[in-house]
């Protein structure tokens, strides 16, 4: 019988993945192993470890990709040919909603970790900078989202709110609401941000609009407007950068 078809249990002390772990520490794990210790199990046909190989070859082998799939994604069905009749089978055999769940928390966890990182650095310098606070909180949105980030004199961060969801509009965007929040906060910098969910991280004229309304309005208050930042998931758009802010 091959490796592949016996139980954990049953491989060699040194390849089980909670022993090698132990052993060897949890950098000598794959991806395939940190996934296989957190569900546990696999089902009759394949171990923990190679139900895992193959969730992951078809998120393209990257975490990223997995922190992306919904809980109906993981638990889902597929139709499947069984000698001329289709039938309904579970698209990964084994993986119910509790073991779903825990890869979902998992990934959080390791998102939410990213960002404390990142607040850990509290001054906002760069455009680049603006991204990587972002990023966590944006990369896996399927809808837009909206965020000030209010900052002192020394583009130290104060707070980051959210200031509207589900599509980037003047109307959705009060920037009343902006300068107001500005000033109770004594921020004398701001720094805008959204999201693209397409991918495409060029602004949109509507993008160009409230950008121009929004530094017109923080130099009528003297509050010097930062930046506004288009995130997507691998790359940005900087209006400073670009020299398009006005």
């Amino acid at each position: 019988m091959e490796q592949g078809r016996l139980n954990i249990k049953q491989w060699a002390e040194e390849d089980r993945p909670r022993e090698k772990l132990v052993a060897k520490g949890v950098e000598a794990l794959s991806n395939a192993e940190l996934l296989a210790i957190l569900i546990g199990s696999g089902n009759t046909e394949e171990s923990a470890v190679e139900l895992m190989r193959r969730l992951l070859a078809d998120c393209g082998n990257s975490l990223n990709a997995l922190g992306k799939m919904s809980l109906d994604d993981l638990t889902g069905t597929v139709s499947q040919n069984d000698d001329g009749r289709m039938r309904t089978v579970r698209r990964y055999k084994g993986l119910g909603v509790a073991k779903a769940v825990t890869i979902m928390a998992a990934c959080e966890l390791g998102k939410r970790r990213m960002q404390e990182e990142v607040t850990e650095r509290k001054q906002i310098r760069s455009s680049e900078d603006l991204y990587r606070y972002y990023l966590p909180l944006m990369q896996d949105l399927q809808h837009e989202e909206c965020h000030v980030l209010l900052l002192n004199q020394a583009c130290r961060i104060l707070e980051n709110v959210l200031v509207s969801k589900g599509g980037l509009t003047e109307t959705a965007v009060d920037i009343r609401l902006i300068l107001r929040m500005a000033l109770l906060r004594q921020s004398t910098v701001v720094a805008l941000c959204h999201n693209h969910p397409s991918g495409n991280a060029r602004p949109s004229a509507e993008d160009n609009r409230l950008t121009d309304r929004l530094a017109q309005a923080c130099k009528m208050m003297n509050i010097h407007f930062l930046d506004h930042v288009i995130v997507t998931d691998g790359k940005y758009y900087s209006y400073r950068d670009e020299g398009t802010l006005i």
